[in-house]
């Protein structure tokens, strides 16, 4: 992968060295008098550039090399920030002006520019100097060896399954079922104790950080939710904000939605919950609580009556365990390391395909790494990241175990993991330690979503366009490697499998923020747990965590940010100072900014160079007029604001690259404009603009589109047809003029009265991802059997028949299938190698409570790895096992919802079971089902 634009080792040294070659080009020819001195600069950083890269993969250089780089990377910033503002002052061209006071202005103008070519010539001589202080105090370029990176582009299906079955692969069946014993039997305890055998029943999981508490507390919370009336599983944190918490337990318990949880105060807030769950069984988990005041907040949430809830607590801290024990009827469940048996597993499963794969020549040395990691799971999940990616040898493994070796002897919870991540960190390429320590932004056990961090990094500068990858596909591809790596955790996967967001693991959390401090990366304030020494008082990256209107003024003190390049507001008030002073913004980030009003954006347009703009869930209810004067804007987030309307300048953002917004936001004419489109979420067709309609079709980069159609009659007008005729026309023109260029996912929500993709032949070759939302086809349409590249399929069918499986099983690239079948087939769905599906991974069925008669034959979908079917209704016809032993890959079984006479369904579930057990891969097998009896 090509260097960063942006990056934590280098800073902005190659961006200041492109501009600078622009500086050299036609446009500016007229500076003669600095051309010299630009380009023995551009010469000199360039070879600071290469020297930084190799430094920075040396984990421990000296002092001298260490003030260097700093010096270096500060000086870069500064470069930048005075060449950009040179840039803007002279303006891309002399325009001959009319009039006489058009002229009076043109002759202050031209002096002003003047000025400015003297100035810049100053500076860069000053630079120059600088750069050549710093050159001579270090004194020594010199090459240095460096170990190949290899980069996965893939997400590495060993990563996962660490995570996905963790009951599997790192010995949790063991201490899930003690605690579930320890939460279900009965207490025998002494009768002076029976006041607290009406009280819930807790237990509090103690153990050190990496040691897989979190884990272990969700896998039993997934087991024995569906026993209780209602449920939730929360994370604390060591800065913990307790009206969030409280509002996602009341979420949580009660089923409404987050937004409807408002309340004036902390003690309402438990009310409330309280008197909900006064007469219900209730089971909620407590992750992550780090002292006994936090605790003694929530516990007031949770009636002491109720003998027959449960509560599970996770800390590392003893003294809060038997807080939260004293509270209610509780116990203490010590975790325990992973014994050598499952530590080996987890090892080798990360790095072979299983135990036997493990070549003999390193088995030895395994053994002793494995020693080493004492049993904790964080500990082998980064060491096996490390090890996956550098070569396979006894002696570079020797390497690593050297490395960590005295280290964990003297400190295996603190130090030795340090020490492991730290041969972690030093081990990816420079660009993937910019994309991870930027994850210091984020609040302590927060879900991080993988797209809206993607665009982050675009918008910082960290990724670019490769080749024929976009940015937001290099993005991908940095994201799923430090999964691979295990540097980061997956969150939430969707039902196709794919990873949607991201976690932290609070140890690795722990280590990168002290990297990013260290290198000035990140500037975190209003975190009152974080102490923070030699930090530099020129911020580049601030990111304000929990700030409050009575510690603004103490946080900003002696800090210096006219430099400051990306601001974060997390959980708090904006407070601080005027945008007009972050002259240099990049990235401007105020989601769930709660203050957050339209008056507070009238200067946005004066921070030219901005280039990420996030405002999701605010307030705000319009853009500036002059919005379309960011013309480095490349990333614009309105979604869940109560912006109706776009202004119309702001078809003048010729980078913008992604849009999102709420459906029903009204675009300007002039999109053709935006050539550098490539999101663009969500568009209502029939709210838009005939012009704007016809527009889409010629933006020839446009990738992802999300559009929702509703072509109501409206009863004020009297030719509706007419419109929703024009409507229709236009849009399926230019989306078939999309599908010839790059359009690459295209999803449609299509509500009352449009007819439009019954009737319409589109044509979509580039297609890869479609999916069409609350809208049945009457059969298959036949233009779908053409989409020759398409991979992913999600569709409505009134009746599926024969032929739509024959049209579908046709399509060469399909990888993923998800059908709802509405009224029921009425006929027999026979699968079978001539039907096709050659290359399927994944096929969901979802039958609406209809009967189906669905059989997998002798050598149906050959690849199919995951089988999931929902909503059927089982009756005697039925064959009792759908033919899953045909399917020679599959590895995953879910039957969900299945109803149908108690007994049928049950020999369904047994005949499934069965056949899973004698399948040849053993798939894992999940089956609920909804015992109703078939009403005739």
């Amino acid at each position: 992968m090509e260097a960063a634009l942006v990056s934590v080792a280098t800073g902005v040294l190659k961006p200041v060295i492109g501009k600078l070659t622009v500086l050299l080009g036609n446009e500016y020819k007229r500076f003669k008098t600095v051309c010299k001195e630009i380009k023995s600069l551009t010469h000199e950083l360039a070879a600071m550039e290469a020297f930084l890269l190799k430094m920075s993969e040396d984990e421990d250089p000296d002092v001298q090399d260490k003030v260097w780089m700093n010096e270096v990377r500060e000086l870069s910033y500064d470069m930048e920030d005075a060449i950009d503002d040179f840039m803007q002052s002279i303006g891309d061209k002399d325009e001959k002006p009319d009039g006489f006071i058009e002229k009076v202005k043109n002759s202050l103008g031209k002096l002003g520019k003047m000025k400015a070519r003297r100035r810049i010539g100053k500076e860069i001589q000053d630079l120059k100097k600088q750069i050549k202080e710093v050159g001579e105090r270090n004194a020594r370029y010199k090459g240095r060896e460096t170990f190949s990176k290899t980069v996965n582009a893939t997400v590495d299906p060993r990563a996962l399954a660490i995570f996905e079955h963790a009951s599997k692969l790192v010995g949790i069946d063991k201490p899930k079922a003690e605690i579930i014993k320890l939460l279900t039997e009965e207490d025998v305890r002494a009768s002076e104790q029976q006041q607290q055998q009406q009280q819930p029943k807790i237990v509090s999981i103690v153990g050190s950080g990496g040691m897989g508490k979190t884990t272990l507390a969700n896998q039993v919370y997934q087991e024995i939710k569906g026993q209780f009336e209602c449920w939730a599983f929360l994370s604390v944190s060591r800065s913990p904000d307790m009206m969030n918490i409280l509002r996602t337990i009341l979420s949580e318990v009660s089923g409404q939605g987050y937004s409807n949880t408002e309340a004036g105060s902390v003690p309402i807030l438990i009310s409330k919950i309280n008197d909900f769950l006064l007469d219900k069984r209730y089971f909620v988990v407590v992750d992550d609580i780090w002292d006994v005041d936090t605790w003694n907040i929530i516990k007031c949430a949770f009636p002491a009556t109720s003998s027959t809830s449960r509560i599970i607590t996770t800390t590392r801290i003893n003294n809060v365990a038997h807080s939260c024990c004293s509270s209610f009827n509780g116990c203490i469940y010590n975790i325990r390391a992973l014994d050598m048996v499952h530590s080996r597993q987890l090892f080798h499963r990360r790095l072979f395909k299983s135990d036997e794969d493990c070549p003999s020549y390193l088995q030895e040395i395994s053994e002793r790494i494995l020693e080493k990691c004492h049993g904790v799971p964080l500990a082998i999940i980064a060491i096996s990241g490390l090890l996956d990616n550098i070569e396979k040898t006894e002696d570079r493994w020797n390497q690593v175990k050297d490395s960590i070796g005295r280290a964990l002897e003297r400190n295996p919870s603190v130090e030795g993991m340090m020490k492991i991540l730290s041969l972690s960190y030093f081990d990816i390429p420079a660009y993937l330690k910019t994309c991870l320590l930027y994850l210091s932004i984020y609040l302590e056990d927060s879900t991080i979503e993988k797209k809206d961090l993607i665009r982050r990094w675009i918008g910082e500068g960290f990724i670019h366009r490769e080749g024929r990858y976009m940015a937001y596909e290099v993005g991908e591809r940095c994201f799923n490697e430090l999964l691979n790596r295990g540097l980061i955790q997956p969150g939430a996967t969707d039902i196709y499998g794919e990873v949607k967001s991201c976690r932290v693991h609070d140890t690795i959390l722990d280590f990168i923020i002290s990297k990013s401090i260290e290198e000035n990366f990140v500037t975190i304030l209003g975190v009152p747990t974080m102490t923070i020494v030699n930090q530099s008082k020129v911020v580049r990256r601030l990111c304000l965590q929990g700030v409050k209107e009575g510690n603004s003024a103490i946080l900003i003190a002696n800090l210096v940010f006219s430099h400051v390049r990306s601001l974060t507001m997390v959980r708090g008030l904006l407070v601080i100072l005027s945008l007009e002073e972050f002259r240099h913004l990049r990235v401007l980030d105020l989601m769930d900014c709660s203050e957050l009003e339209d008056q507070h954006l009238e200067n946005i347009v004066r921070l030219f160079h901005l280039r990420y703009l996030n405002l999701k869930d605010t307030k705000i209810s319009k853009l500036p007029e002059q919005i379309g004067r960011l013309g480095c804007l490349e990333v614009l987030d309105l979604r869940r604001t109560s912006v109706k309307e776009l202004p119309a300048s702001i078809v003048n953002l010729r980078k913008l690259m992604h849009v999102l917004v709420n459906p029903g936001v009204k675009f300007p004419d002039g999109i053709a404009k935006m050539q550098a489109l490539e999101t663009l979420e969500y568009v209502r067709v029939d709210n838009q603009p005939v012009d704007f309609l016809s527009g889409l079709g010629q933006l020839m980069n446009l990738r992802n589109l999300r559009l929702t159609i509703d072509l109501k009659v409206d009863s004020d007008t009297e030719d509706t047809n007419m419109v929703g005729e024009e409507h229709k026309k236009a849009i399926v023109s230019s989306l078939c003029k999309l599908g010839t260029h790059n359009l690459r996912s295209l999803t449609i929500t299509i509500g009352f009265g449009s007819s439009l993709l019954n009737e319409e032949s589109l044509c979509l070759p580039t297609l890869e991802d479609f999916s069409i939302r609350f809208w049945s086809f009457r059969q298959v349409p036949t233009w779908v059997g053409s989409l020759r590249n398409l991979q992913r399929l999600h569709l409505r069918v009134e009746g599926l028949k024969q032929d739509d499986v024959c049209t579908l099983g046709a399509l060469p690239s399909l990888l993923v299938l998800d059908v709802m079948d509405e009224t029921g087939s009425n006929g027999k769905l026979r699968i079978s190698g001539e039907v096709g599906f050659r290359f399927l991974r994944i096929f969901i069925y979802e039958g609406c409570y209809n009967p189906v008669d669905l059989m997998f034959g002798a050598g149906s979908m050959p690849k199919l790895e995951k089988l999931v079917l929902e909503c059927l209704s089982i009756v005697e016809t039925n064959p009792r096992d759908f033919g899953i032993k045909n399917l020679p890959c599959l590895s995953t079984i879910k039957f969900t919802r299945v109803c149908g006479d108690n007994h049928i369904v049950e020999a369904v579930k047994t005949a499934l079971e069965r056949s899973a057990s004698t399948h040849p891969n053993h798939p894992s097998m999940f089956f609920s089902a909804r015992l109703l009896k078939l009403i005739e």
